[in-house]
């Protein structure tokens, strides 16, 4: 699957063809969603990387969701996707963020690289390829450039460059065909810019490492990946520019804030399935069963708020990003305010939701006694992985952005970076 031989169907291939309804991709891949979930827990007790689910998924073309129905893809809106994601998360919340990457990149695609430039790679995506990431760096590197290098292979017969560095969070690159890098490229006359280099997972060179030792989302493979003097091609590096505002960020926030309503939802069922065959009772509590008990209930029925809540808000901003990503499909520009709007909705939407399920995480516990707290029935893992994936973007940050829009009118940020500022 490593060709990318421009491979787009003409438009009369589709003509008659409709992107899918709601109900029938939850039709589709719900009975793969529980196929996930039954050994959800075992994953994670014996740290089993999830090969298998992701391969159910490809199975059923879950990575071509958002694929154009022109490129062979299954065509369908946002709103799905974020649905879809938020039943996976659910399920199992290392599968959203080990396909993150993978959407984001058919985002970037759609929102920021020339569409004369999707063709090859939708196509793949269409055909069931994974694309992983290769993003951040550890260290004390500058803000403003990678030690990531892209350098021209005079050496090399045809246009070719050669790819070098180490990445950190690799999340989902493990199970990846293509990764997506991003590098500094230098170029022959002194100048450099930041692109997008995509290159086979099993390309020469690349070495994939599973030393992610986070203690939540531990079969994201959220790990190293270092490149030693990998050929690129020239068509396979896409140059997009940064200095606009985009939906990019968006986009990737509002995947971990899907997770994160997915993981509400497990929460929720997992606390109706530990106390509805319980039939141990405290002898101060207030009721003949734990079902019975109108505090285990008003535990019960918060937790299914908070899942509630983080849901609809997710869904809330998407239907933002829906409303942009249709000014795309018709060929216009969609208005620098709604983008605005959309990013800033992100950030309020992060700043809500991770602490009320961090919240629900831990009052999970208030149903029971030491008997929740056993190693087999891992609840501890919804708060883990809660934790964990609102430390990816700290949310600090977010709250600030916005409380410096409301007060100062300042335009919210759409691309940052991690790394030490020059002395």
């Amino acid at each position: 699957m490593s060709s990318i031989q421009e491979t787009t169907r003409p438009a009369a291939h589709v003509a008659g063809v409709h992107a899918p309804s709601s109900q029938q991709l939850f039709e589709r891949f719900r009975p793969v969603f529980q196929r996930i979930a039954e050994r959800a827990t075992r994953r994670e007790i014996e740290r089993e990387l999830a090969y298998e689910p992701v391969a159910w998924l490809n199975a059923e073309r879950f990575g071509a969701l958002r694929v154009p129905l022109a490129h062979g893809g299954i065509g369908a809106s946002v709103e799905q996707l974020y649905d879809l994601l938020i039943e996976l998360g659910e399920a199992d919340s290392n599968l959203p963020q080990i396909l993150r990457a993978h959407f984001g990149f058919i985002e970037r695609l759609l929102a920021e690289i020339d569409p004369a430039l999707h063709g090859p790679w939708m196509r793949l995506a269409a055909e069931g390829v994974v694309f992983g990431n290769a993003t951040t760096e550890l260290g004390d590197g500058s803000l403003t450039t990678m030690q990531t290098t892209l350098k021209r292979d005079d050496a090399a017969q045809g246009d070719a460059w050669r790819l070098d560095g180490d990445k950190y969070y690799s999340t989902g690159t493990l199970y990846a065909d293509w990764i997506s890098v991003s590098a500094q490229r230098l170029n022959n006359d002194g100048s450099s810019e930041r692109v997008i280099a995509l290159v086979p997972a099993e390309a020469q060179g690349v070495e994939r490492v599973d030393d992610w030792a986070g203690f939540g989302q531990r079969l994201t493979a959220s790990g190293t990946t270092r490149f030693r003097n990998v050929r690129v091609k020239a068509e396979n590096v896409l140059l997009y520019v940064r200095d606009q505002p985009t939906p990019l960020t968006a986009h990737f926030q509002l995947t971990h804030l899907a997770t994160l309503a997915g993981i509400a939802r497990a929460i929720v069922r997992d606390a109706v399935a530990f106390v509805q065959p319980r039939k141990r009772v405290y002898s101060h509590g207030s009721g003949s069963t734990p079902r019975e008990d109108p505090l285990v209930q008003q535990v019960i029925g918060q937790l299914a708020s908070t899942a509630f809540i983080a849901a609809s808000t997710v869904q809330a901003v998407a239907r933002g990003l829906g409303d942009i990503d249709r000014y795309r499909a018709r060929g216009e520009a969609a208005p620098e305010s709604l983008l605005f709007e959309v990013e800033l909705n992100a950030a309020k939407a992060q700043a809500g939701i991770v602490d009320a399920v961090l919240q629900a995480g831990t009052r999970l516990f208030d149903i029971g006694g030491a008997s929740a707290l056993q190693e087999d029935r891992r609840l501890d893992r919804h708060w883990r992985n809660a934790r964990t994936l609102a430390s990816h973007n700290p949310t600090i940050y977010k709250g600030r952005v916005v409380g410096d829009h409301l007060l100062n009118g300042a335009k919210p940020t759409f691309y940052w970076a991690v790394g030490a500022i020059a002395s």
